[in-house]
């Protein structure tokens, strides 16, 4: 499943970004959560984040949603 989760955030990351093929996504394995750490180039970090979080509220909702059963938290932390 952390594959398949990870590759969801790459896809969608690629696709707001203006560089996408510097968008990397690395699976942290915490004690009580799963962290994918998101990180893109310096001048697109702003259509990541979005107006007031929103974009990256929504990205962090589509990726809880498509995991409703799993067994630990799913976090995406953005990266600056």
């Amino acid at each position: 499943m952390s594959a398949s989760v990870q590759h969801l955030i790459e896809y969608v990351s690629t696709l707001l970004v203006s560089h996408p093929d510097e968008v990397q996504v690395t699976l942290v394995e915490e004690t009580d959560a799963d962290v994918y750490e998101l990180e893109v180039a310096e001048s697109d970090i702003g259509q990541v984040i979005g107006r007031a979080g929103k974009t990256a509220r929504a990205l962090r909702t589509i990726v809880t949603a498509t995991c409703p059963d799993a067994p630990r938290r799913i976090l995406v932390e953005i990266l600056e």
